[in-house]
Parts: C-alpha cells; structure tokens; sequence
C-alpha cells in the first residue's frame, strides 16, 4: 500500500501504534462484542435443540387413589410396581419461533449493522490516531528547529558581546552595552531549557500514542525547513467525504435505526411458536431402550398476543421512532461538520502557503540586516539597540517561520484527516 507520509521513522511509530495503542485495543474488544451479537441475534431465530437426561424418584402413600392403583397394576409377568417408584429419562426437545413477521431475522440486520458501525468507529479512531501521531511528530521536529535556530542566535549573540567587551576596552562604548547584551545571551540561554522540556513533553506524548513507556523518539529533522507539504487531492465537493469513517458510522446508525422500527413494532403482532420433543422414559434403566413401549414424543404449537397493558410495547416503539428521527439528525449533523473541516483546511493549507513565502523573505532580508548592523555598531555609526533588536527580530522571524512550516504540515495532516484518509 502507498504510504501518505514518506517519513520512514513517522511510518515505523504509525505502526507500532496500530499495534499497541491501548485506546485502539480497548475499541477492538467492542467491535468483537459486536460481532458476537450477530452470532446471537441469528440463533434467536433458528430451532434450539437440547439433550436432556432426567431422574428421580417418587414414594406415593399406599391409602391413596395413586399408591392404590400402583399397589394392584402389575407391571408384567406379576412384578408389581416397585417402590419407592424411580423414573428415568432422556431425549431431544426443540423449540423454535416461526419469525413470520420478521421481528428476528430484521434484529439480526440490525446486528449487523451495528457490527458494520463499529468498525466504522474503529476506523475513525485509526485515522485520528494516524493524524495525531503525524502532528505530534511534526511538532517535535519544529521544536528541534526551534532549538537549532536558537542556539545559532546565542553563537551569533555570544560573539557580538565579545566584540562589545573589545570596544569597550578600547572606549568605544559603555558598559552598559556589555550588560544589555549579556542579559540578551542569558535571557536565550534560558529559553533553551523551556524548548527542552516541551521537546520531552511532546516525545512522551507521542509515546503514549504508540503505546509505550517514555524515551527517545527517533526522528529525522534536519530537512524539516526543505520539506514540503504533501499535495491531497481533494476531489469533487460530493466525493470529498465518502471515506469519512464517522460518516459512513453515522449512515450506517440511521439504518439500524430505521429497522429498529420494524422490530418494535413486530411486538404488537402474535408470536407462533412450536415445541417438540422425543426420547424414552421408563422406572428401570433395564426397559429404557425398549421400543415402542418407553417411547414418548410430544408436539405443541403455540400462539402468543398482546391484549391488555401493552404500554411498555407502545414505550418501545415510540423509543424506536424517536432513535430513527435522532439518528437523522445525529448523520447530517456529522455531514456538515466533516465538510466544514474538509473548506477550513483547504483554505488553511492555501492561505499557510502565502504567509509561508512572506516570512521566508521577511528572514533574508533581516539576515543581510544583521550584518549591516554589526558594521554600523563597529563604526560607531549605529547604536547598540539596533543591533539588539535587529538580532531579536532575526530570531522571532525564523521562529515564526519554523512554526509556519509547521502548521503547514499539521494542515495537511488535517486534511488528509478530514478526508478520511489513514484508517486504511
């Protein structure tokens, strides 16, 4: 399968996490329970056949209508009716629903696509567990920039206090040009620590994603500022979401809905049922098998109606009615969600790409801005402010340029999301 993202250390946490993510794990052993109630709801409506072994014993008084028919009915050839009187017996019995109206066989549709809503949800989580790792990881990487780029900015600051110490030595400035510029090197120094722990923070976070304890992710972030966002295609607007997992969940909700009605109100018409059974019974294990005098069988049918009190019939199905109009509602409003998310990041990812190219010009020009700078300080022809602010704004431009860079990755992420892409 083609990969959406070309990291090779982003594919690898992807899919440890598809693996070992708990939340995703603890999702499956739903969509497995769903699938077991397929299996249920399709036994409700075939015949049951059970074994069954019995036995037991009866001791009747002797001055009773029975004790006295006993005590004077011979069983054969003069043996009288033992006692006490045991009883042993086994065979097969059968029930079975006649499902004329449906009621089981649209249960067990019902099942099923619930079953078929389930992995649809486990989808969704897939997809949203894809792009949150992708984010995460893009992140850390922007972070690691962010703190290459300072640590650049303490050389380059580091070396225009030496310069400074050097002129004022020589007279050519004062001390507190030396201070303001070592306040400025302290003042980044410490910023480097704030970086780091945001660098553990999100490592971690991206660990509890995949699904394991703390350590060091591996990931590769020189490049970080020449890689491109990918390219989605996003399709005509009637296509955009039809890999939606959570559209295609909230679809298939309002199907089970709709035949829930059906099952609801089966419940108002008769129930046809038959019993059946057929085996041997006799007072001695000896005369179990003899046939046909220790046969018995039996056949019953039955048919049930509610009549009176049936509130708890009309409760259910109203229920029913009220889940279908919920479920409606519950999928257009899923619908328009998703495609409000699908206009947003397209506009995002369009917009992100233009302030990307003005924060990339805005950076050369104050790049050559340092240097002009430094030449004016050295010569006395500018004031040690511009240099420091010119320097500050050096590092706010590529800081705001790295995170551009960053969101430009996260929006696409998002898209690629919004489009219902990674579940797959």
């Amino acid at each position: 399968m083609e990969r959406f993202f070309d990291d090779a250390n982003l594919n690898q946490l992807i899919d440890s996490a598809l693996v070992n993510n708990k939340e995703l794990n603890i999702l499956m052993q739903k969509v497995n329970m769903a699938a077991n109630e397929i299996q249920a709801r399709k036994g409700e409506y075939l015949p049951s056949v059970n074994l069954g072994l019995g036995a037991d014993v009866d001791k009747v008084g002797e001055f009773t209508r029975n004790g006295a028919v006993e005590k004077n009915l011979p069983i054969r050839d003069g043996k009288a009716f033992p006692e006490p009187l045991t009883n042993y017996q086994y065979g097969l019995y059968s029930n079975w629903e006649l499902d004329i109206w449906k009621k089981l066989r649209n249960a067990k549709k019902v099942a099923v696509m619930e079953y078929m809503a389930s992995q649809e949800g486990k989808n969704f989580l897939v997809t949203n567990l894809v792009a949150e790792i992708a984010s995460s990881y893009y992140e850390l990487v922007a972070l690691d920039n962010q703190l290459k780029n300072l640590e650049q900015n303490i050389a380059i600051q580091t070396n225009a206090l030496e310069i400074v110490k050097l002129l004022k030595e020589s007279a050519r400035t004062t001390s507190l040009a030396v201070k303001r510029f070592e306040a400025e090197v302290q003042k980044n120094k410490s910023e480097m620590y704030s970086l780091k722990q945001e660098i553990v923070e999100t490592e971690n976070r991206i660990n509890f994603l995949v699904g394991r304890t703390p350590q060091a992710v591996i990931r590769t972030s020189d490049n970080f500022m020449n890689t491109q966002p990918k390219f989605v295609n996003s399709g005509l607007p009637s296509q955009l979401l039809e890999n939606r997992p959570d559209v295609r969940k909230a679809e298939l909700e309002m199907q089970a809905a709709k035949l829930n009605i059906k099952v609801a109100k089966a419940n108002f018409y008769p129930s046809l049922g038959l019993k059946a059974g057929v085996g041997f019974e006799a007072f001695n294990p000896e005369f179990l098998l003899e046939s046909p005098a220790s046969l018995l069988y039996s056949v019953a049918g039955e048919a049930l109606m509610p009549l009176v009190n049936r509130n708890a019939i009309k409760a259910t199905y109203k229920n029913a009615n009220a889940k279908q109009v919920q479920a409606a509602y519950e999928y257009e409003q899923t619908l328009l969600n998703a495609y409000i998310e699908v206009v947003n990041q397209l506009s995002k990812i369009d917009n992100l790409q233009n302030n990307y190219q003005l924060k990339n010009d805005q950076v050369s020009s104050l790049d050559a801005s340092v240097e002009i700078a430094n030449q004016l300080f050295q010569s006395a022809r500018a004031d040690y402010m511009e240099v420091l602010l010119t320097q500050r704004d050096v590092l706010e431009a590529k800081t705001a340029l790295i995170d551009t860079r960053r969101d430009q990755m996260i929006a696409t992420i998002n898209l690629y999301r919004a489009l219902g892409g990674g579940w797959n």
